[in-house]
């Protein structure tokens, strides 16, 4: 399959100014994404972290900013050191009456390896499923911190 892309939306209960500070500050993203060692929401900033389906079999992602709109659009590539393969995670920020609407992307995911299965789309699927609507949601809204 070509083109392999994750599309999600989610309403969020709070300002654009809150889901951006959530989405660009690194020691808010720990509680919710990933913990990046440095994040800098400016085009250009290159940020790594581990991550991967269980405590033995992890990987280095390795990814950089590729556009900043405030409060409205961050977007940056994402790919694995050592795998061929580049894609492209994009969250847009829309206003909802008080409330923000996260228009949630992921595109080019078919560049992956084939024969790796961790990094088959239905793990994605589960994985940003569980960030959008689970962690990123209850963090915003509630404060609790993803597990």
């Amino acid at each position: 399959m070509e083109n392999q892309t994750i599309a999600l939306e989610q309403l969020l209960n709070a300002p654009a100014s809150r889901v951006w500070k959530a989405l660009t500050d690194k020691l808010e993203m720990k509680n919710w994404y990933f913990d990046l060692a440095e994040f800098i929401p400016e085009v250009g900033c290159k940020f790594q972290f581990w991550g991967g389906p269980s405590p033995e079999n992890q990987y280095l992602h390795l990814c950089e900013v590729t556009e900043v709109i405030p409060e409205k659009k961050l977007a940056h590539s994402w790919r694995y050191d050592g795998y061929p393969g580049t894609t492209l995670v994009t969250f847009e920020l829309l206003n909802q009456d008080g409330k923000t609407l996260l228009k949630f992307t992921h595109e080019g995911i078919d560049s992956f390896p084939k024969d790796n299965p961790d990094l088959a789309i239905s793990n994605f699927i589960i994985g940003w499923n569980y960030i959008i609507h689970t962690a990123l949601k209850e963090y915003i809204e509630t404060g609790a911190v993803a597990t």
